[in-house]
Order: structure tokens, then C-alpha cells, then sequence
């Protein structure tokens, strides 16, 4: 008997000592926002901080990082072998690309600490930052400018509207469910400037970003919800006439990639890594790959993903 209640009186203390542990851990704690418990964001930046016990701090001799998946990611894998062997020779370390399977595959490594750092697209940056404790700190771009797009609503350059709320009852393109620029931004940023799909209009889904500017050019379509990207090639192959359009409302950037580091990598290697990747200019076949994109610029989460962050907030989706 009395080896029972000493048994069970050590196994009490176990679990009063476990949760002691996690109730000073939560304490320790004043501020997470959108983060899982596991993480901490004491300065407010919306991003994980460091460990505050550094022994938890990582410091790596092999570092393995990913890319956003693709249909075939030997693709990337292949494309940014220089950048790789670049990293390898900067941080004087060896640098492994692992060629991820799916977005859900990519959160779940790093989440593991399987991956040290890696490059998300637009919408799962948000994801990898809240559940993986991902810090975006780089993206692509060329002379300066962040690569990006903006949701623009366009209309025919004679018409009568000059805002938003004018096109109450008129017919305006939509591109599909799952678009950003096409469905989702427009659903988020819409109402506050006025109008409000679904109540002031009945969306018409046009299918492509092309199809929806085409139509507003050809009296289709009243007004257009698309990707400036789209917008801007369809003008540079002289599919369509600038001066036939015109541009009611353009949203905040909507950045194309993140490249974001495991929170609890040792500073000073956060640092390195860093410099290692601005110091970097993109060999030809990368820039072609890219879209012209020729160098890693520095961005802040909670800046630059505002936008983001409205329209998943406003709609609860993703955008791509």
C-alpha cells in the first residue's frame, strides 16, 4: 500500500512539475498574436522570435533548404544549383536543396526543423510563419523593386465610372474562386472602398485574367478585377491598347515569394545567411526563370504581407 501512494505521490509531482513547466513557459510569453504556442513575439513584429534559451539556438554545419513546389521540383533543384553552390562557398558550410512535394510538406519541414530555411509563395508565407515559426526576411526583384502585382479594377477608358461605387449593378468580371487578384482580393478590399460583391454586383467568372481584360476592352464587361502582371503583358504584346483602359483601383503589392529563415537558427548565422543572400546576383538562366528578377531584396513580414493577412482575414483563404 505504501509503495503505492509513493508511486502515485511521484507521479503527481511529474505531472505538477510538467505543468509547472508549460505554465511558466505560456507565462514567459505576453505576446503571440497569430502564432501557435509554440512561438513567441515579444517586439510585435508578427514574426517568431529567437529562443530566449539559447541552447536552443542552431547553428547547423549542414544546412538544408526548399523552394515552393512545382509540378517537377528537379526543376528548381537544377535552376538554383548556382545559388546553392554560392551559399555553400559564403557561409563556407554545406548547403543541401531538398526538393519539397507540396506547400503542406514544406510547413510540416520546417515546422520539424527538417528545414533551415526556404522560399514560399504569396499566401502559404502567412501559414509557415504562424505554425513554423518561419521569418521572412528576402524576396526577388530587379534594379531595386520588389517582384509583385497589384489587384487592379479596370474599366474602358470613355466609360462613365470614376470609382468603385459607380459600378453598382454593372457587370463586373471575376476570374475564378480560387484567385487572388481575380476573387479573393477584390471580396476583401472591395467593401471599404465602396462596393460590395455579391450585394452591389453578381461577379461573372470569366475563367482567365486575359478573358476578363479582353471583355472590358470589348464592351463585355462593365469592369475587371485582375492581376497588374497580366495586365501589363497583355499591353508589352500589344494584345491590347493602354490608352482603351483605364485604371479605377489598384490595391497594395501583393509580393510574389518569401524567403524566410527557422526562427531558432543561431543570429549569428541569420546574419551571414543574409548577406549571403543579398550578395547574390542571379545568373541568366535564374533572371529567365524569373521573370527578369535579378537579385534578393530584403522585406519585413509585417509590412509588407499586410495586404495578405486583410484578404485572408476578410475571406478566410489563401491566396496563392
Amino acid at each position: 500500500m505504501k509503495s503505492h501512494r509513493t508511486l502515485a505521490a511521484c507521479a503527481m509531482l511529474v505531472i505538477l512539475l510538467l505543468t509547472g513547466n508549460t505554465v511558466a513557459h505560456a507565462e514567459s510569453c505576453r505576446q503571440r498574436v497569430g502564432l501557435d504556442q509554440a512561438y513567441c513575439d515579444a517586439d510585435g513584429d508578427l514574426v517568431a522570435d529567437f529562443p530566449l534559451d539559447q541552447s536552443k539556438w542552431r547553428n547547423p554545419d549542414t544546412l538544408v533548404w526548399g523552394f515552393t513546389p512545382i509540378e517537377d521540383p528537379a526543376v528548381y533543384a537544377q535552376l538554383f544549383r548556382p545559388f546553392t553552390k554560392h551559399l555553400s562557398a559564403c557561409l563556407n558550410r554545406q548547403i543541401v536543396y531538398y526538393p519539397v512535394q507540396s506547400v503542406s510538406a514544406e510547413i510540416g519541414a520546417m515546422r520539424a526543423g527538417r528545414l533551415h530555411f526556404a522560399g514560399f509563395s504569396t499566401g502559404p508565407t502567412v501559414e509557415a510563419v504562424n505554425t513554423a515559426g518561419a521569418v521572412p526576411f528576402a524576396t526577388k526583384g530587379q534594379k531595386g523593386a520588389v517582384r509583385g502585382y497589384h489587384l487592379v479594377a479596370i474599366v474602358r477608358a470613355g466609360s462613365p465610372y470614376h470609382m468603385l461605387a459607380d459600378l453598382k449593378g454593372k457587370r463586373v468580371a471575376h476570374v475564378s474562386a480560387a484567385s487572388n487578384s481575380g476573387n479573393l482580393a477584390p471580396r476583401a478590399l472591395f467593401p471599404v472602398n465602396g462596393l460590395k460583391p455579391d450585394l452591389d454586383y453578381r461577379p461573372i467568372m470569366s475563367g482567365a485574367h486575359d478573358k476578363s481584360v479582353m471583355g472590358v476592352v470589348s464592351g463585355d464587361y462593365d469592369m475587371a478585377a485582375v492581376a497588374s502582371d497580366v495586365l501589363e503583358r497583355l499591353v508589352e504584346r500589344g494584345a491590347i491598347d493602354r490608352k482603351a483602359i483605364r485604371v479605377l483601383y489598384e490595391s497594395p503589392l501583393f509580393p510574389t515569394s518569401a524567403f524566410a529563415y527557422a526562427h531558432d537558427l543561431h543570429p549569428d548565422l541569420v546574419e551571414k545567411l543574409k548577406a549571403c543572400f543579398f550578395a547574390f546576383h542571379f545568373p541568366p538562366e535564374m533572371t529567365a526563370a524569373f521573370n527578369g528578377d535579378e537579385e534578393f531584396l530584403p522585406v519585413r513580414y509585417d509590412t509588407e504581407w499586410q495586404t495578405v493577412r486583410e484578404v485572408i482575414a476578410a475571406v478566410g483563404a489563401l491566396p496563392d
